[in-house]
């Protein structure tokens, strides 16, 4: 564990070093908060004292946002000869794809803690479900965590940060955007299949405040599994 602290803070050191941290800050508050207060489906034009809004424009933002912070993490490192330095120090493949991971969650998270006034700002228009905007956090925390693990390994496969943000935003669409369309044309098990594939469907579950079994479950398996992949390929690179 140890190990996976070092790489951690040292990542997420860098992020703030380079300024990355704060243009996430700025353009993610910027974003959501134009969004949810300002244009469009505000909070204002809906009437209700709910965070949807900020939820649905988080949903896509975040989307965008976290192949730019990931694009780097280990494509840079495999270009420029590092990662086979840091492979030489006494961590595993595991604790290097770990404390990389925890890195960008813990930026995520610091960015939605500063949207935590939006909360209480909804607190003090009316009755607000908390159950539901706790819960809407938390798919917000399984979603970016979630293409964290699928955009490393996309850095993981390539030396060219672009070609690793290419990669990981078309990984993306395909539970972001295409599981979906393909569910609503085809009926069926496969159907069926494709709507469990599909990310959307148990983030917008969650978001409502329903916390289910099924939806815990594709999250951390495809957390899980894309972390596995990952280290996978840092072994092999290792040999």
């Amino acid at each position: 564990m140890n190990g996976i602290w070092i790489i951690a803070r040292r990542e997420l050191r860098s992020f703030f070093n380079s300024l990355m941290a704060y243009i996430l800050l700025v353009a993610f508050l910027g974003f959501s908060g134009f969004f949810t207060w300002i244009f469009g489906a505000d909070v204002f034009l809906v009437g209700q004292a709910s965070l949807q809004v900020f939820f649905a424009i988080a949903y896509w933002s975040l989307f965008f946002f976290i192949p730019g912070l990931t694009m780097g993490l280990l494509a840079e490192e495999t270009r420029s000869g590092t990662i086979e330095l840091l492979l030489t120090k006494p961590v595993n493949d595991w604790q290097v794809v770990v404390g990389k991971f925890l890195s960008t969650l813990l930026l995520i998270l610091i960015a939605l803690a500063f949207t935590l006034p939006y909360y209480i700002t909804i607190s003090t228009l009316g009755p607000v479900d908390h159950g539901a905007v706790w819960a809407g956090y938390l798919a917000l925390i399984l979603m970016s965590a979630s293409y964290i693990a699928i955009e490393l390994f996309a850095s993981s496969v390539s030396k060219n940060q672009i070609v690793g943000f290419l990669l990981a935003l078309l990984i993306g669409i395909f539970f972001h955007i295409v599981f979906g369309v393909l569910a609503g044309n085809i009926s069926g098990a496969t159907g069926s299949i494709l709507n469990y594939l599909n990310l959307a469907t148990h983030f917008d579950s969650m978001s409502r405040g329903i916390i289910d079994t099924k939806d815990l479950v594709y999250f951390f398996s495809l957390i899980g599994l894309a972390l596995l992949l990952t280290e996978s390929v840092l072994a092999r690179r290792r040999f």
